[in-house]
């Protein structure tokens, strides 16, 4: 009886780590690609950046949760993703993108090991941060309704079956879209002849290279919303199922973790926030104790999902880009609602904020330097002077 009893126990955090899993992989992997695909990649470096965070971000989090006994979860940044999608390609294409994560891993690695510095990235106004991560996400999210507009039949069903599955199953609602995009897309635009030659997994090395612009762009902002749009909710969603692991150790392992894969292609690893909830809640098991083992399926199952990435850029490579976009606005909706509803919170600081969104939302670049860090320069600039005045 016990040893049934105890196999239940452990099927049950087992089911929860691997559901985490598919559900934090359907919900953004297209995200991810697009991102790559935005600052230069090739499909190859793309199936390479993919594989390297699925592998790393699995590893970590194995190791954490096992070390820790906690229900540590490791992810990619979406926000980071939906970042390089309204950056663009820089002057230099990708290996100029790769050296941007090496130096953003960096300032995750610093904010880890360096309190004074961490506690300067938490006291940048939240409004702030989310308007920026607002402005970056408007784009994204207009794709959905770009698409009704430009491809009827294919986006209708998409989006349909999102709202429905938003309304009677709400966790599911982007995998089932994803799901319902894939079928329209093998019945719409079949694979061409040889585009599964090459879907073994394999790394592919890029040497990072370096610039001010991509520095000020790019790095700057993905360390930003990185901090500010995952590992800060990321802790309080452990905080709030009574979970306190030390912010520090954290970070480094991230930063450490994000710089070993920036060469292959990866972009940011931080702690992931709604994959932790289903890993940290009673459904995961009603013994806080033993949660961390769901934590341990999820980074399993997270290596073996990346090893289906190339098999993934292959068949995104083959689909029309409006569709894809199309999910990943869907995925981004709530983060968008959730930043907005964030940054227009304090009455006070509602024009910096908006100013902040505006100008992020524009694509404004000056001196190569991408329209990210000028919202929040622009923001923080008519905050001062409000200071001043008052």
């Amino acid at each position: 009886m016990s040893a049934t009893l105890a196999r239940a126990g452990l099927v049950q955090p087992l089911v929860a780590g691997v559901l985490a899993a598919i559900v934090g992989f359907a919900s953004s992997f297209t995200i991810v690609l697009q991102g790559f695909r935005a600052v230069g990649a090739t499909p190859a470096q793309a199936a390479s950046g993919l594989l390297a965070l699925c592998v790393m971000q699995g590893l970590l989090a194995i190791w954490m949760s096992t070390r820790l006994r906690l229900p540590i979860i490791i992810a990619w940044s979406t926000p980071g993703a939906a970042l390089l999608v309204a950056t663009g390609m820089p002057e230099g294409g990708f290996p100029i993108a790769a050296g941007a994560f090496l130096m953003a891993a960096g300032l995750i690695l610093l904010a880890g090991l360096w309190k004074p510095f961490g506690r300067a990235v938490a006291a940048i106004p939240p409004s702030l941060a989310n308007a920026m991560m607002a402005g970056i996400l408007l784009d994204i999210c207009l794709a959905p309704m770009r698409a009704v507009g430009a491809m009827p039949l294919l986006a209708l069903p998409v989006i349909l079956a999102w709202a429905l599955a938003w309304r009677f199953a709400r966790l599911y609602a982007v995998p089932i879209s994803v799901a319902v995009a894939a079928v329209l897309i093998v019945l719409a635009t079949p694979l061409p002849h040889g585009a599964l030659a090459e879907i073994a997994p394999h790394l592919e090395w890029v040497t990072p290279q370096f610039s001010t612009g991509a520095a000020i762009g790019i790095a700057v902002p993905l360390f930003l919303v990185t901090m500010a749009s995952q590992n800060v909710p990321g802790l309080a969603v452990l905080n709030a199922h009574g979970y306190r692991p030390a912010p520090g150790p954290i970070f480094t392992a991230t930063g450490l973790a994000s710089a070993a894969i920036a060469p292959f292609g990866g972009h940011s690893l931080n702690l992931a926030a709604i994959t932790a909830a289903l890993c940290a809640n009673r459904d995961a098991h009603p013994d806080p104790a033993r949660r961390w083992i769901a934590a341990l399926a999820c980074g399993g199952a997270y290596v073996l999902l990346g090893l289906g990435a190339s098999f993934a850029v292959a068949f995104i490579a083959a689909s029309p880009p409006l569709l894809i976009q199309t999910v990943a606005g869907l995925a981004l909706l709530a983060s968008l609602g959730g930043a907005l509803t964030a940054a227009l919170a304090d009455e006070r600081q509602r024009l910096p904020a908006i100013t902040t969104f505006a100008t992020t939302a524009s694509g404004l670049a000056i001196f190569g330097i991408g329209a990210a860090f000028w919202g929040l320069v622009a923001g923080g600039a008519l905050m001062v002077l409000d200071r001043i005045r008052k």
